[in-house]
């Protein structure tokens, strides 16, 4: 625990302490309700992650209090990360694999986390009855903190992870002022629905001949059966199954951030009664795919899909369920389909953006840190993302 701070006339001055905590059932629900407004990945979410994480990550939690009580915090994680974790593939992949298996130490540190390696963004949580001053003030005192225990852990590195354009705006600065260096980190795929009130109209943004593809994939699709749950009850086993049949099938991967907390499915059924649907595809009563979608009150996040192979493939159910989740969000009245990170390939041709998230990054030799700063541009994450380099090719063509 470091306790800091004094009485003084300005909010920036208010006594602070900042506390490293064993998970986030320490952190007041209330307060972080108020704190991170709106969040499907809130509270409840955070705490079912953390209830049986996967075994290569120690779960944690940071808060800052005054004497009003809380004032900021956020979840922590720490693991063994492995330096080359952006490449995907390739010379240099293979390269540095060699070189783990040869120096294993010198492309591992152990890092700890301000965040999660559940949730979409970084889930930085501050009182909103804080004025600015306050706020960094209190960030500030959360950044101490987590250093010091780098320190007592023997983490070399610390980080924030995936901090979204807002956060950057209220918070890049006292990180960078702390000399955290920023790292681009992979994007979310967002899809405006603005002014679409159904699938014709959505569909007519898209280019004729994504249009034509679309149309053909949904009339081929005449044996599909699509239900919507609430839970997964009964179904706790196949839906396990089909998301690790996915992520095989994956063309990038992402080492221990792939895992997902044992009983996962389940668990989110059970604690997010209202925030959580379930879309389950059935072909000939197989189930073939399920998608699992958080619900905020301006967007839709389609959080996980899984697919049985080869029979989503024949059926072409990734844009089956595409287009199910459009109608979804016209449904309910939500203006953004959230698609997450990676296989941006299909999300941009189906007229999504992308929103830039952000690693900030500190490692705690100053030598090590400047050669951290100094390699920024080849750790970033869309550099060697196989579809991001496709795009970013297309964008910068004549």
């Amino acid at each position: 625990m470091l306790a800091g701070g004094w009485a003084g006339a300005t909010a920036s001055e208010r006594p602070t302490v900042a506390q490293i905590l064993p998970a986030m059932l320490d952190i007041p629900r209330r307060e972080w309700g108020l704190a991170r407004f709106g969040d499907a990945e809130g509270w409840d979410y955070l705490r079912a992650c953390e209830m049986a994480p996967p075994r290569a990550f120690r779960l944690g939690a940071a808060q800052v209090t005054d004497e009003l009580g809380f004032a900021a915090g956020a979840p922590l994680f720490q693991l063994s990360y492995r330096l080359d974790t952006p490449l995907q593939g390739g010379t240099l992949g293979r390269w540095c694999d060699r070189l783990a298996r040869l120096a294993p130490r010198l492309l591992e540190w152990r890092l700890l986390a301000v965040g999660s390696p559940f949730t979409e963004v970084c889930p930085l949580g501050v009182h909103p009855r804080l004025p600015a001053d306050a706020a960094d003030a209190a960030v500030g005192r959360l950044v101490a903190g987590v250093e010091a225990e780098a320190r007592l852990r023997g983490a070399s590195m610390i980080a924030f992870k995936d901090l979204s354009g807002r956060d950057m705006e209220r918070f890049g600065p006292v990180l960078r002022a702390a000399g955290y260096t920023a790292i681009e980190s992979l994007p979310l795929a967002v899809l405006d629905l603005d002014d679409t009130r159904n699938e014709d109209e959505y569909l007519a943004r898209l280019s004729a001949a994504t249009r034509k593809d679309i149309r053909r994939k949904l009339k081929k699709a005449g044996r599909v059966e699509v239900e919507w749950r609430s839970s997964i009850e009964g179904l706790e086993g196949e839906v396990a199954a089909l998301y690790e049949a996915t992520r095989a099938q994956s063309n990038v991967h992402y080492g221990d951030f792939e895992e997902l907390p044992e009983g996962y499915f389940e668990r989110i059924s059970r604690n997010m009664g209202g925030r959580v649907a379930f879309a389950c595809y059935r072909i000939d009563g197989t189930l073939a795919a399920f998608n699992m979608l958080f619900i905020e009150s301006d967007r839709v996040i389609d959080k996980f899909l899984g697919m049985r192979y080869p029979l989503a493939r024949e059926h072409d159910l990734y844009a089956v369920s595409w287009m199910e989740n459009v109608r979804f969000c016209q449904r309910i009245g939500r203006r953004y389909l959230q698609t997450g990170q990676t296989a941006y390939a299909s999300k941009l041709r189906y007229g999504s953006g992308l929103s830039p998230l952000t690693l900030m990054v500190k490692h705690r030799n100053p030598l090590l840190n400047a050669l951290v700063r100094l390699g920024a541009r080849w750790l970033s994450f869309p550099r060697w993302d196989p579809d991001l380099k496709a795009h970013a090719e297309r964008q910068a063509a004549p």
